[in-house]
């Protein structure tokens, strides 16, 4: 019985669209964080002089603190983005494929 289930979740039309767009979504948002992460990475290697400049005379704090944190707060706020997409599209289109698959 199983079996005829996962035949039929994957000759429904719908689970291969959730297979697409869960996909392409979870790409697209990895190569955000690549850009981002590898960015920082490049300005350490390459730019230490301008991460290292102050952001203002006096300050203690350079360029690249505020640059850090920065990626650790768009390291936070794309994981929320992902999550609550596949809490609520994605979760919504494998409960219909599975709701679809039981039916028959």
């Amino acid at each position: 019985m199983n079996e005829d289930i996962v035949a039929r979740i994957e000759a429904n039309p719908k689970y291969h669209e959730l297979v697409s767009k869960r996909s392409s979504y979870s790409i697209i948002m990895s190569i955000l964080m690549i850009i981002v992460y590898y960015g920082y990475i490049l300005l350490i290697a390459f730019n230490k002089e301008w991460l290292a400049t102050k952001l203002a005379p006096g300050m203690v704090t350079s360029v690249g603190i505020p640059l850090g944190v920065g990626v650790i707060v768009f390291t936070i706020i794309i994981t929320n983005i992902y999550v609550r997409r596949a809490n609520t599209q994605f979760d919504d289109m494998s409960a219909e494929v599975i709701r679809e698959a039981n039916k028959k």
